[in-house]
């Protein structure tokens, strides 16, 4: 190939549910694969994705992911997907037996955490087994987050 030709770099998306992060403890984190038709990917790529509401659960020893938003795709008429349908998610079936266990276990949940699409150009999302945080917990973790912005606020105005 010639110097002239310029190599395409994929743009990098990355959605990410900061409200989990908020909400839940993260034990342990997981990628998977998801099964999405060809106008999701395509409205993946564009950015017009959401998994804030989104949440994650067994069915038949399948791990599905409910309520994640993905907008329909601008050019795909008679095609085009339904935003907020059942989507699989994709791992092996030792992680899957795993997470099953740990979630039948009382308080662990499995929680969608990043949306990105991967170097080959995959849509993976970023899965956490995790529980959720007690209220002095959230409290701690906006009094860190205010004692973080404070001390930024310091340093700015020191230089």
């Amino acid at each position: 190939m010639s110097k002239s030709k310029k190599e395409k770099k994929p743009k990098n998306i990355e959605i990410i549910n900061r409200k989990a992060e908020y909400e839940y403890k993260f034990l342990q984190e997981l990628e998977a694969g998801i099964m999405l038709t060809g106008t999701e990917i395509k409205s993946v790529r564009l950015g017009n994705a959401n998994i804030k509401e989104a949440f994650c659960y067994f069915r038949k020893g399948e791990l599905f992911i409910r309520n994640m938003f993905i907008a329909e795709y601008k050019f795909g008429n008679i095609f085009n997907h339904e935003p907020r349908r059942l989507r699989k998610l994709l791992l092996k079936k030792t992680e899957l037996k795993k997470l099953e266990r740990r979630v039948k276990e009382k308080g662990f949940t499995v929680v969608p955490y990043r949306l990105y699409i991967s170097e080959r150009g995959l849509a993976k999302l970023e899965v956490v087994l995790a529980t959720g945080k007690k209220s002095y917990d959230k409290r701690n973790s906006i009094k860190e987050r205010e004692n973080k912005r404070s001390m930024d606020r310091l340093k700015k105005i020191r230089l």
